[in-house]
C-alpha cells in the first residue's frame, strides 16, 4: 500500500506544481486586484497541499514521528511568514512573497530527504534570516541616506573579500568561509548586496567617463580578490551582473561589447592559471573519461537527471546521495532525479517569474540608484540560478554555487532572504510612488505631478512627473521613457510622439489646464 501510495505522490506532487507555476505566470496577464488576489490564494493553497504531500512520503519512507513535528514546524513557519509579510507590508508584491515561500518549501522536502540533520540546521537559519529579513521593506524605506553612501559600501565589501583571502582555509580548491564564534559564514553571499548598492551609487551620481572608470576600478577590485581566493564562482557572478548594470546606466552597447571581451580573455587566463579549472574544463568535456576520478560528481548528476526522466522516480525511489555535495552544488539534480523533469521546469520558471518581477520593479523606479539596485539584485539572483542549473546539466563548468533558497547553505538562505526583502523595499517604495500625488524629490503637489498620476491611472501607460533640478534636467517635465520592448503594456506599444501630443493636449484641455511651455513639457524619448 505504501508503495502504491507513494508512486501516485509523485504524479499529484507534479501536478500540483504545474498548478502553481500557471498561476504564476497568468498573474502578470491580470490588471484586476481581486482576480489577482485569488490567484494568490490558490497559490499559497497549492503550496500547502505541496508540502503536506511530500512530508506524508517522507513519513512513509522515514517512519520516524519527529518526521510529524518537523513537518508541523515547517508549515507553521511559511504560514507566519505569509501573515506577517502580508500585515506588516500590505503594498509588498504578494507574487514574491508566494514564490520565495514555494521555493523555500521545495528546499526544506529536498534537504530533509537528503539528511534530516542538516535539515534541521537549514530551518533554524531560515527563521532567523525571515526575522532578519522582515525589517529590511521597513528599513529600505525609511533610510533615504542609503544613496549617498557608495564608497562606504566599496570599502566594507572589499574589507570582508580581503578578509576571507587572507584569513579563510581553503576548501575544494577555494577560499569561501570565515569561522567566527563557531559560526561558520560565506562573506562572498553578504558582499554581493554590498556591491550591488555601491555600484548603484557610483552609477546613480554619473555616468560620464571618468565616473565610469572609477566604478570600473572598484569592481575589477572586487572581482580579482575573488580569483586570487580561487571562488570563480562568485567573481563571474560580480563581474556579469556589473557589466549589466553599466550597460543599463549608459545604454552604450560599446561597454557591453568590452565587457564580453574582457570575459573572455580572463576566461583564458583562469584556464592557464588555475589548476582547479582546466580540471573542470576537463570535465565539462567529457565527465566519463575521468569517470573513476574528477568526473565522478558530474557524471553521477548526469545519471541522475537521466534516470529520473519527466516524472521522476519519486521521494526516496532515487540515489541522489551517490552524488558528492548532492545538496549544494547539485541539488537540481537531485530534484530532476526524483521528482521529475517536469518538476524541475516549473522550478526554473518560478525562478524566471521572480526574476521578471525584480526587473519589471527595476524599470517602474523614478530614483537611478533604487532603480539599478533592483537591475542589480535581479542580475545577481538569475546568474546564480544559471550557473547552478547549467553545472549541473553540463552546460557549463561547475562552479560551485548553490540554488538560492533551495540548496543547502546557511549563508546563501540568509542572503537571498535579505535580497529579497530589499526588493520588496523597492517595491513598496514604487507602490508609495503610484499612490500619492506628491513628487519623491521635492514634494511637488502642484498640477504637474497631479497630471502625471490622472493621465497614468486614466491611459495604463506609465507617465512620469519629474521635478526641475534633476539628474534628467529641467524644466519641469512629464515623461513616458520606454525601457524595453517586454517591459511594455499593451497600451504602450506602438505608441508615436503624435499619439502622446494627443493625448496630453486632451487631458490638458478637459482639466482646463494652461501652462506656458517653458514651465510643462511634454517629451518623447524613443
Amino acid at each position: 500500500m505504501d508503495k502504491l501510495i507513494i508512486e501516485f505522490s509523485k504524479y499529484v506532487l507534479i501536478t500540483l506544481m504545474v498548478i502553481y507555476t500557471l498561476q504564476s505566470i497568468l498573474i502578470f496577464a491580470k490588471r484586476s486586484e481581486e482576480a489577482r488576489e485569488f490567484l494568490f490564494i490558490r497559490q499559497n493553497v497549492v503550496m500547502f497541499c505541496l508540502h503536506f504531500v511530500a512530508f506524508m512520503v517522507l513519513y512513509l519512507q522515514m517512519n520516524q514521528s519527529q518526521i510529524l513535528f518537523f513537518y508541523g514546524e515547517q508549515a507553521l513557519y511559511l504560514a507566519a511568514t505569509l501573515i506577517f509579510f502580508r500585515h506588516l507590508y500590505p503594498k509588498a508584491s504578494k507574487l514574491a512573497i508566494n514564490n520565495m515561500c514555494m521555493l523555500i518549501t521545495i528546499g526544506f522536502i529536498m534537504v530533509t530527504r537528503l539528511s534530516y540533520d542538516q535539515s534541521v540546521k537549514q530551518f533554524q537559519i531560515c527563521v532567523i534570516g525571515t526575522v532578519i529579513a522582515l525589517i529590511v521593506p521597513w528599513l529600505i524605506s525609511k533610510l533615504k541616506f542609503i544613496t549617498k553612501f557608495a564608497v562606504v559600501y566599496a570599502i566594507l565589501g572589499i574589507g570582508l573579500l580581503v578578509a576571507v583571502a587572507v584569513m579563510a582555509t581553503v576548501t575544494n580548491g577555494a577560499k569561501l568561509s570565515l569561522t567566527i564564534a563557531g559560526i561558520t559564514l560565506q562573506p562572498s553571499e553578504f558582499v554581493k548586496i554590498i556591491y550591488v548598492f555601491c555600484i548603484a551609487g557610483m552609477l546613480s551620481k554619473s555616468t560620464e567617463f571618468s565616473q565610469i572608470v572609477k566604478t570600473t576600478i572598484l569592481a575589477a577590485v572586487h572581482v580579482l580578490i575573488l580569483v586570487i581566493s580561487t571562488d570563480l564562482g562568485s567573481a563571474l557572478i560580480y563581474f556579469m551582473t556589473y557589466l549589466i548594470m553599466l550597460y543599463v546606466a549608459t545604454r552604450d552597447w560599446k561597454w557591453l561589447a568590452l565587457g564580453f571581451g574582457a570575459f573572455v580573455v580572463a576566461a583564458v587566463a583562469a584556464y592557464f592559471l588555475f589548476a582547479h579549472v582546466r580540471v573542470r574544463v576537463e570535465i565539462w568535456k567529457d565527465p566519463f573519461s575521468v569517470y573513476e576520478g574528477s568526473g565522478y560528481q558530474v557524471a553521477q548528476a548526469l545519471f541522475a537527471i537521466a534516470a529520473g526522466g519527466w516524472f521522476g522516480t519519486g521521494l526516496y525511489q532515487g540515489s541522489p546521495t551517490e552524488i558528492p555535495y548532492v545538496d549544494q552544488d547539485f541539488m537540481f539534480a537531485a530534484i530532476a532525479e526524483e521528482m521529475g523533469s517536469i518538476f524541475c521546469i516549473c522550478t526554473i520558471l518560478i525562478c524566471m517569474s521572480c526574476f521578471i518581477m525584480f526587473v519589471n520593479i527595476a524599470m517602474k523606479m523614478t530614483k537611478n540608484f533604487y532603480r539599478y539596485v533592483a537591475l542589480g539584485l535581479a542580475c545577481t539572483y538569475a546568474i546564480q540560478v544559471f550557473l547552478t542549473i547549467g553545472g549541473s546539466m553540463k552546460m557549463i563548468p561547475m562552479t560551485g554555487v548553490t540554488l538560492p533558497f533551495v540548496s543547502s547553505g546557511g549563508s546563501s538562505m540568509l542572503s537571498t532572504l535579505i535580497m529579497f526583502s530589499v526588493i520588496q523595499g523597492l517595491y513598496i517604495l514604487r507602490k508609495d510612488e503610484d499612490d500619492s500625488f506628491e513628487d519623491e524629490e521635492t514634494g511637488d503637489t502642484g498640477f504637474g505631478a497631479v497630471l502625471a498620476v490622472i493621465m497614468r491611472r486614466e491611459t495604463g501607460i506609465n507617465f512620469k512627473f519629474y521635478a526641475a533640478e534633476n539628474d534628467l534636467g529641467t524644466p519641469p517635465a512629464i515623461l513616458w521613457v520606454p525601457m524595453y520592448p517586454w517591459m511594455l503594456n499593451e497600451k504602450e506599444r506602438g505608441i508615436t510622439e503624435s499619439d502622446l501630443y494627443d493625448l496630453c493636449r486632451k487631458y490638458m484641455d478637459e482639466l482646463e489646464i494652461f501652462c506656458d511651455p517653458e514651465e510643462m513639457e511634454l517629451e518623447y524619448y524613443s
